[in-house]
């Protein structure tokens, strides 16, 4: 495999920009402009989400998507606001001062540029291996926890009432019910439209375009537009009706005009420290979205992303986000399927949103003034109400009682935690798990299957054992937290067979052996010899042999040997053949 040159690897443009092709800017341009008519509305809805004013969703749209169209190296990834993080954001930040306030800004602003720095660490030391602390079931129960709450604190906007989130999800909901009996009915019904509208372009007007006659790939762009298209409709209506004025409908209000200058965000360390449980959650949902939505979108074009890089690029997006008045961003899903499905092919697609992004926010931003809120948080449920999915939760229980009792943990430890500690438990649960399963690994008593050199499980064979002979198959790794035991059980055999003279351990599924294994099998060869049974090793991998050298368990293990095969170990303890030469694994 040719090595990739550094340059290349750090600035990923450089393989497609400096050698662009002519047929791929079509693409691109259609899928820049696209892409930027889902984003405003998603965008606004989602700084709506983290507790800001919804200018600030444009702003975090603008320069980190520009740089990660740079330094990606997934072809189709759309950065930006996504619902999850703009919750966790909001969660963050709500202890510390009043969502909306200049403070409140500010230390969004300074959560962005922790995320930025923390995953940028992260990707030049190589760190992308942290995607593995979330475990499916983690992540489908933390998505699923999340999107209930996203979608709990919407309700407020769809009712038309003021109602405190609260520091908790269950205050939050006890908050929204006394409030419900100021319920606006105009705002309700606007709600309920959008709802209802949003839903129907999703799949109904989808198939509808296509019984006309349009391909399905353009029918899906068109219908993608919906959400923009219901916005515009949303203004029109306040504007021909005065549903604001008359009737109590709230809109967004007054738009700043122009770009957002570079600000530095505040270092206070007291702070700093606060927010840095927050920021690792974001680093941790964050990648672990983006990586998956880019692998899944690469892999339909036979293209691959490099997860350490990916760190790097969402880390420098997270830093320009906070350095321009934006919040924590990442590759949202649903976006970036939109970006693929408009043909693009190259960086450049994101890079043309963002420059789209940045001319509506300096040219038409007043227009979104009468904008209603109502309609932002219709696009914020719909958008979320996908990702809850309760029947994942049926099938890993189907599959494993310990996935779907995680995964039901999960989502019972967002809700009535929150967010930050909810993924905390199911981080901390699903390591749990692992150790006890790893702890009381499957060991397997192997007899021969027929004539053959194959030796499988008694239980599930009909097969040929040999008296004063085990075969034994450990399917683990030995370390710390099965030694003692796997330990037990050996010696609950020997106990069980009084003729047991010999016992050949297959390590054919053992990959790693570390020092507590290592300090075990030496102490069952004594205990072993003592009984009067010789322990026998067989299907020894190479790197796992090779540290048994250095060690000299070989010798220790005298007079038991190393078999390359549990075949060629059976001929040569029980003789009844010419005993084949004890080899080690290669």
């Amino acid at each position: 495999m040719n090595k990739i040159p550094v340059y290349k690897r750090l600035l990923p443009f450089t393989d497609w920009l400096f050698h662009y092709k002519r047929e791929n800017l079509t693409g691109d341009i259609l899928a820049g402009v696209i892409v930027t008519i889902m984003l405003i509305p998603q965008s606004l809805a989602y700084a709506m989400l983290a507790g800001l004013p919804p200018e600030y969703g444009l702003y975090a749209s603008i320069v980190p998507l520009f740089i990660y169209g740079l330094l990606g190296t997934s072809r189709t990834l759309s950065v930006g606001p996504v619902a999850v993080i703009s919750l966790l954001t909001a969660t963050a930040l709500t202890p510390f001062a009043a969502p909306g306030s200049e403070e409140y800004i500010k230390l969004a602003m300074l959560l962005a540029a922790m995320t930025g720095v923390i995953q940028l660490v992260l990707g030049l030391i190589r760190g992308g291996f942290i995607a593995s602390l979330l475990s499916h079931p983690v992540v489908a129960g933390f998505i699923t926890g999340s999107s209930l709450l996203i979608l709990v604190s919407q309700l407020k906007h769809i009712l038309g009432v003021k109602a405190a989130s609260g520091h908790l999800p269950y205050e939050a909901v006890t908050n929204l019910v006394q409030a419900a009996r100021d319920t606006n009915l105009v705002t309700l019904g606007m709600g309920t439209l959008a709802i209802a509208l949003l839903l129907f372009f999703r799949k109904p007007f989808r198939k509808l375009l296509q019984r006309i006659g349009l391909s399905e790939n353009v029918a899906q762009i068109i219908a993608r537009t919906g959400p923009a298209l219901l916005v515009v409709a949303g203004m029109a209506a306040v504007a021909l009706f005065s549903l604001d004025s008359s009737y109590g409908v709230k809109v967004v209000g007054e738009f700043p005009t122009g770009l957002p200058g570079l600000t530095l965000p505040s270092l206070d360390l007291p702070v700093i420290g606060s927010l840095a449980p927050a920021a690792l959650a974001i680093v941790l949902a964050g990648y672990v979205e983006s990586v998956s939505v880019g692998r899944s979108l690469g892999a339909k074009r036979r293209q691959t992303i490099e997860p350490n890089q990916e760190l790097v690029a969402l880390g420098a997006a997270n830093v320009a986000s906070g350095f321009t008045g934006g919040f924590p961003v990442t590759g949202g899903f649903s976006r970036s399927v939109v970006n693929f499905d408009a043909g693009a092919n190259t960086g450049l697609a994101s890079m043309i949103t963002a420059v789209l992004i940045a001319v509506v926010t300096l040219s038409l931003a007043p227009l979104l003034k009468s904008l209603p809120q109502v309609v932002l948080a219709a696009t914020v449920i719909v958008a979320v109400a996908g990702l809850i999915n309760f029947k994942e939760l049926l099938r890993l229980w189907k599959y494993s009682k310990g996935d779907g009792a995680l995964m039901g943990l999960t989502i019972l430890s967002v809700l009535g935690l929150g967010v930050e500690i909810g993924i905390g438990v199911g981080v901390g649960a699903s390591l749990l798990l692992y150790l006890a399963r790893a702890g009381r690994p499957h060991m397997a008593v192997l007899g021969r299957v027929g004539e053959s050199e194959h030796f499988r499980n008694i239980k599930r064979h009909e097969v040929t054992t040999y008296p004063g002979l085990l075969l034994l198959r450990v399917d683990e790794n030995l370390f710390f937290a099965n030694t003692r035991n796997i330990e037990d059980r050996l010696l609950e055999y020997v106990a069980e067979q009084a003729d047991l003279k010999h016992i050949v351990l297959s390590f054919n599924s053992v990959n790693y052996v570390d020092s507590s294994g290592l300090e075990s099998l030496e102490a069952l060869i004594v205990r072993l010899r003592d009984a009067g049974v010789t322990l026998h090793l067989a299907e020894v991998k190479g790197p796992v042999m090779d540290r048994f050298d250095k060690v000299g368990l070989t010798e220790h293990l005298a007079p038991g040997q190393v078999f390359l095969s549990t075949h060629r170990a059976v001929v040569a303890l029980r003789g009844d053949s010419k005993p084949a030469e004890p080899a080690r694994a290669a």
